[in-house]
């Protein structure tokens, strides 16, 4: 009889356990590769929507406005290239455009899917700056005013006498709920 309980670990065995070692390996560099990948696609559409949205702030701030309807260019960025195209459209409301800003990696004769895509508005503005002195928190800080008219009284700017009306009773609590005093 020979003694194989002292001999040890056979070729077999050891080969065997090589292979599941092995296998192991090739599924956690699978997963660290797959996550390296997704970690690099994510900054690149989070600069890309960056990219997009500083377009936007550039169109409003233009002081000679928007061009007829697009626009292209390219810019370094983020240590990449990249370019983008600008596109206004029409609203319903004739003095508001809508600014659409798709942004894609590389220079502009790349093609592909954008990488990004924001949309904004740009309008002209529909009152003087500072003319509604409001202060959300606590209501008017304006003296209210109505104006008498033949029917009543009627609010608005108008040709009649202003009336001051007395501060609201009523005020809102911090939880919505509304208290008199």
């Amino acid at each position: 009889m020979s003694r194989r309980a002292d001999a040890g670990f056979t070729l077999v065995e050891v080969l065997v356990a090589l292979m599941v070692v092995a296998l192991g390996l090739a599924a956690l560099m699978t997963a660290v590769s797959a996550a390296a990948r997704a970690s690099g696609s994510l900054r690149d559409k989070t600069l890309a929507q960056w990219i997009a949205l500083n377009r936007i702030a550039e169109v409003r701030l233009m002081v000679n406005r928007i061009a007829p309807t697009n626009d292209t260019a390219q810019l370094d960025f983020g240590n990449r290239t990249w370019h983008y195209d600008t596109r206004y459209f029409d609203t319903p409301i004739p003095t508001m455009k809508r600014i659409t800003v798709r942004v894609w990696a590389g220079d502009a004769k790349s093609a592909g899917n954008p990488v990004a895509e924001a949309s904004g508005f740009i309008s002209q503005a529909l009152a003087q700056p500072g003319g509604s002195n409001v202060d959300w928190t606590t209501g008017s800080s304006v003296i209210q005013t109505q104006t008498q008219s033949p029917l009543g009284p009627v609010g608005g700017p108008a040709t009649g006498t202003p009336i001051a009306l007395p501060p609201s009773s009523t005020t809102t609590t911090g939880s919505g709920q509304s208290s008199s005093p």
